[in-house]
């Protein structure tokens, strides 16, 4: 979904994913056989992980956002400059065809992968 987004609008790889990051956790948070990884994760970043898989999902997910916060990158697709909603669904074919999505633990659909770049223009609940 980077590569696609950068590639069209010229915006840097590495903010495309940051800021795409928290989102695409979110969609991966929706298969209940990956909560566990996330308890993982949150352990790694020092989060509590007592309160179950979900919690734990949440909680790195509100942890990467702060980061993004902290350093400065934008928490949202549509604080990037030049992005424009009616080219999800363009973008969102490129990015089915990249073969980084292979390396995503979940293959999402081409209309799943319009609501990640949706949501992530949005921004996600505080």
């Amino acid at each position: 979904m980077a590569h696609a987004l950068g590639g069209h609008y010229s915006l840097p790889h590495g903010v495309c994913n940051a800021v795409l990051l928290p989102y695409v956790l979110a969609f991966d948070m929706g298969f209940g056989e990956g909560l566990e990884r996330f308890q993982k994760v949150a352990l790694a970043m020092g989060l509590p992980v007592s309160l179950g898989y979900v919690r734990a999902a949440q909680d790195v997910i509100a942890h990467v956002q702060n980061l993004l916060r902290t350093v400065q990158i934008p928490v949202k697709l549509s604080e990037l400059k030049g992005v424009d909603t009616r080219d999800f669904p363009k973008l969102a074919e490129l990015a089915m065809h990249d073969s980084c999505m292979k390396t995503n633990p979940f293959q999402p659909t081409l209309q799943q992968v319009i609501a990640v770049y949706s949501s992530a223009y949005s921004g996600l609940p505080d």
